[in-house]
């Protein structure tokens, strides 16, 4: 702001002056009026910027407008003043202060436009950022509500087939289910660390009834801060990644890994799990049945999303990544932790 208010001077004494007959008396004057009416302002209206939000966006903005007008009428009657005692002309007893008025108009004019300007400037500026800020909260719960919609009717299979054998079991799973489904289509935020984790283990659980001993979930949790948060619904796509990738294609299955640790104020997150060495990508298939050509792109599609939602949240200082090395696909999460 400073720097602004001073090119602005540096500007009014161009326009009168030029460059020839350069004043730099008149800088400095200008300088300083429009230094103080510029600090003044921001000042006055950072204090008062809690009762502007409160109140409707045209009447914040014309009281806004006003009050640099104020000031500015203030700041120019005062300056005038100063100019007449520092000229010596107050001790003289035939000469009265009068103000001059085309003075004051042409200050005025010059605020007038100046903080039409700056004001417009950054309503435009704080509606773009709104509007940001909405688009990127769509994109988060949009993201965050992809739960695939076989792993829906995987669920209600494993439900019907439990109903009649074993009931308590199916009322758990159901349970479960709408715990996750809840989780899905809760407001996009930050959750702690724990609630997403017992999603996760409610995930496994469900998809452990269908799996059985093809499922091993291996889980390897250091000491971990309860109040540590993450987005919510990040870690629960990454294993169903992992069972609908690694698991279901291998007719031994396989383990799952888990490991969560924070360590140098980073939250670190480690998923693996194997995954077939061979992979088909010439084969045709039936409308609506999944290829292995299709899995790698949904795959590359739930990290993307997971990638998206981190940055979201936590800018570039979030990173996720993976490999894929002699059978075994592990992804790797690392973000700063957030209490």
């Amino acid at each position: 702001m400073v720097l602004v208010a001073e090119l602005l001077a540096l500007l009014l004494t161009i326009a009168d002056y030029g460059f020839r007959d350069f004043n730099w008396d008149h800088l400095a004057m200008a300088s300083v009026q429009v230094q103080w009416i510029m600090i003044l302002s921001a000042l006055c209206l950072c204090r008062m910027r809690h009762w502007l939000g409160s109140l409707p966006q045209a009447k914040a903005g014309l009281i806004s407008y006003g009050l640099v007008l104020g000031i500015t009428l203030t700041l120019s009657l005062i300056s005038q003043w100063l100019l007449y005692a520092m000229s010596g002309l107050i001790y003289l007893s035939d000469h009265h202060f009068q103000v001059n008025g085309w003075i004051v108009l042409e200050h005025l004019a010059l605020a007038a436009i100046s903080a039409g300007i700056a004001l417009r400037y950054l309503y435009l500026q704080q509606q773009l950022a709104n509007q940001r800020e909405a688009e990127m909260q769509a994109r988060i719960q949009a993201l965050q509500s992809r739960i695939r919609p076989h792993f829906l009717f995987n669920s209600m299979n494993s439900i019907a087939s439990l109903i009649a054998t074993a009931p308590d079991t199916a009322e758990r799973v159901v349970e479960d289910l709408s715990d996750l489904f809840r989780a899905s289509l809760a407001e996009p935020g930050l959750i702690p660390l724990e609630r997403e984790l017992e999603l996760c283990r409610r995930y496994l659980d469900i998809e452990q009834l269908r799996l059985g001993k093809r499922l091993v979930v291996d889980w390897q949790l250091g000491k971990l801060d309860p109040q540590l948060k993450i987005p919510s619904l990040m870690l629960q796509p990454l294993l169903e990644n992992a069972i609908f990738h690694g698991i279901e294609p291998l007719p031994q299955g396989g383990t799952i890994g888990i490991r969560v640790l924070h360590k140098d104020k980073q939250l670190r997150i480690v998923i693996t799990n194997p995954y077939p060495l061979a992979k088909a990508t010439t084969k045709k298939s039936p409308v609506g049945e999944d290829t292995p050509e299709s899995n790698g792109r949904h795959n590359r599609m739930a990290l993307d999303n997971i990638r998206r939602r981190l940055t979201a949240h936590f800018g570039t200082r979030a990173r996720l990544s993976s490999s894929a090395e002699n059978g075994l696909f592990t992804t790797y999460i690392f973000c700063p932790l957030k209490g």
